[in-house]
Parts: structure tokens; C-alpha cells; sequence
């Protein structure tokens, strides 16, 4: 794995969110919203019209900046480019739980997955991804994920 990380393609590098103690180890990471408990909130993200996804450094950042802006924790990232003007996929985990992205450069298309649970809001997302990504066209669908009756 250590010789990926120079390639830009796996990052071991935690997010200066993480926490260092255990106070919070038994705390209920679910949310409640609108009289409704679930696991958290799950965002799909269609970028058409895209830029910049052919790049995985370039893509690992913007992932990066989307996590922060939520408040997310970042515990690893790995981004695969599939040849050199190829799509990339990758993956940030979160304490919180995923971000992650799948590029088709020749469609100017990006479908990411923004999962997150805790106080993290997906939705402060958005702005740091569509600022990398320049999207001419954004198609957003929400998902409570463990909805609790």
C-alpha cells in the first residue's frame, strides 16, 4: 500500500477532524430529523457537464475539501485511475462512514456517494464539489439510511 500513496492513489493521511480520545465511544451516532431516527443521511450525486475527472490527486483533494465542509472525519482514501485519460474511482472512509466517486471523463460524468451519520452534513458537501468539478447540471437524490420505526 505504501507504494501507491506517492502515486496519489491511496492516502493514509487523517482528516484534522479526527479526534484523539475515547469519550465518545459509546455515544448513538444516529440522527434525529423531523421526529425520525436513522443511521444517517445518504446523498447521490450526478455531475454532468464535469471537469477535472481524470485526475485522482485532483479528485482525492476535492473529496477532502467536501469532507471537511461537512465536518467529517477522514480515516483513508484510495483512488484508482484506469489509464491515463480514463475515468477514476475512489474512495474516502469516514469515521462518519463514505465518500465516493466514479468518473467517466469522455461523458463529463461524475456519480458520487456522500454517506454520513453523527452531526456531519452531507449537504455542506455540495458547494466544495460542484466548486472542483465546475458541473454544468447537478442531479441530487436523498436517502435516510436505517430508519428507525
Amino acid at each position: 500500500m505504501d507504494a501507491l500513496a506517492p502515486l496519489g492513489m491511496v492516502s493514509e493521511s487523517p482528516s484534522s477532524n479526527q479526534a484523539t480520545d475515547n469519550a465518545d465511544a459509546a455515544k448513538d451516532y444516529f440522527v434525529e430529523r423531523d421526529g425520525v431516527k436513522f443511521a444517517g443521511m445518504h446523498l447521490l450525486v450526478d455531475l454532468w457537464g464535469a471537469r477535472n475527472l481524470c485526475d485522482p490527486a485532483t479528485i482525492d483533494a476535492a473529496l477532502r475539501e467536501a469532507a471537511q465542509a461537512a465536518g467529517a472525519t477522514i480515516l483513508h482514501g484510495h483512488f484508482h485511475h484506469f489509464s491515463p485519460n480514463g475515468g477514476v474511482s475512489g474512495v474516502l472512509v469516514l469515521a462518519e462512514s463514505h465518500i465516493s466517486i466514479h468518473t467517466w471523463p469522455e461523458r463529463d460524468f461524475a456519480a458520487i456517494d456522500i454517506f454520513m451519520c453523527g452531526a456531519c452534513n452531507p449537504y455542506d458537501s455540495l458547494p466544495a464539489l460542484k466548486a472542483a468539478f465546475q458541473p454544468a447540471q447537478v442531479q441530487l437524490g436523498e436517502q435516510r439510511r436505517g430508519l428507525i420505526a
